[in-house]
């Protein structure tokens, strides 16, 4: 996948939550446009951080999740705690993976930071394993700054 999908993706999104100020509306429809848009993933959404550090599970588009992530597990967990973007390419090869699909073979997840401190992050899964590139991470780090800036 190229950047030219992605650059077509943050237009929608800006035209998809212009005037909406509201995070679980914005986030409920940036994780669907996601999901519905990249091809070949079967999981989007957030987990919001919360003061001791586990992730809970926010607006989404895929099968049920986990709920609460606890502090530093899992490639969620990880990403948050180096507040770097992780990918895998076989989660079955990530020592800490944390099952919430078992469809899921390769995953990455954005950090998204505010104010110089931990949010939550974004978290996309595909079923096809090394499915996410160097454009899709570039791409998806833009689209997260991008749904930030919005907010």
């Amino acid at each position: 996948m190229t950047t030219e999908p992605y650059e077509r993706l943050e237009a929608q999104v800006r035209a998809l939550l212009d005037g909406e100020s509201d995070f679980i509306a914005n986030a409920g429809n940036f994780a669907a446009l996601i999901h519905a848009e990249l091809p070949e993933v079967n999981w989007v959404g957030f987990y919001r951080a919360t003061p001791s550090g586990e992730l809970v599970l926010g607006p989404f588009s895929g099968r049920p999740a986990c709920s609460r992530i606890p502090h530093g597990r899992g490639v969620c967990g990880a990403a948050a705690v180096k507040r770097e973007t992780l990918v895998v390419d076989d989660v079955d090869a990530f020592a800490d993976h944390i099952v919430c699909d078992s469809a899921s073979r390769s995953e990455i997840v954005v950090p998204i930071l505010r104010d110089g401190e931990l949010f939550g992050v974004f978290d996309v899964d595909s079923p096809i394993k090394a499915r996410f590139t160097a454009d899709d991470r570039a791409g998806l780090e833009r689209l997260v700054a991008t749904f930030e800036e919005i907010r």
